[in-house]
């Protein structure tokens, strides 16, 4: 019994890599089920024997995508410290660049991070909704030092809402077929936006 649970582990874990791996080349319209099978080495049913369906593997695949995400961040902010608002907004723009940089760096797995839409009925297990919202402790530590008087639900509220206005600004710029733009002028662009924010953040909090 042990050793069948270990070889299914090993061939959900090899799907996923084979999942990752389309998904990575040709985005998320590239994913086959069938061409996964045959690369895994499993007949096609098989495959839902070690996941439930294809929104569980595309999960488990943007699960590996914001771990990696996680890592840029956390590598972006470590030493980094809060003493001040000039720091905050500090913080605030080295995550915002890591997080540029990884979307160039992964485009198309980072694009399935928000272009999958769950099968109709079908809802979001809360592991992936954990992971998802533990993204924002980048942004919640140094927007509570720019905004020191504000309740949790605001600074919640205004965390999605500058990562909204950074993720956009991301998203357009490194569209190919519309307004695609050069790298240098993206991160400064991206820089601009967080630290004009930032200003006015600063401005309305209280005490520093």
């Amino acid at each position: 019994m042990v050793k069948t649970t270990e070889r299914r582990e090993r061939q959900r874990e090899a799907l996923v890599l084979a999942a990752e791996r389309a998904i990575a080349g040709r985005g998320l319209a590239g994913l086959k089920a069938r061409e996964l099978a045959s690369e895994v080495g499993c007949a096609l049913g098989a495959i839902y024997n070690l996941v439930q369906d294809m929104d569980e593997l595309v999960l488990r695949v943007g699960s590996r995508t914001l771990a990696r995400l996680d890592a840029a961040l956390a590598q972006a902010t470590q030493g980094r410290r809060l003493d001040s608002k000039e720091e905050a907004s500090a913080q605030l723009v080295a995550v915002a660049q890591a997080y540029c940089a990884f979307a160039r760096g992964n485009l198309q797995l980072w694009r399935t991070l928000f272009e999958h839409r769950m099968a109709e009925g079908a809802i979001v297990p809360e592991w992936a909704i954990d992971e998802q919202m533990t993204m924002f402790r980048y942004i919640l530590a140094p927007l509570q030092r720019l905004q020191p008087q504000a309740g949790e639900a605001d600074l919640v509220l205004l965390s999605r809402t500058l990562f909204s206005a950074v993720h956009g600004v991301v998203m357009l710029g490194l569209e190919e077929k519309l307004v695609a733009v050069p790298q240098r002028e993206l991160d400064r662009q991206v820089e601009r936006l967080v630290e004009l924010v930032c200003v006015g953040l600063a401005s309305q909090g209280q005490g520093g």
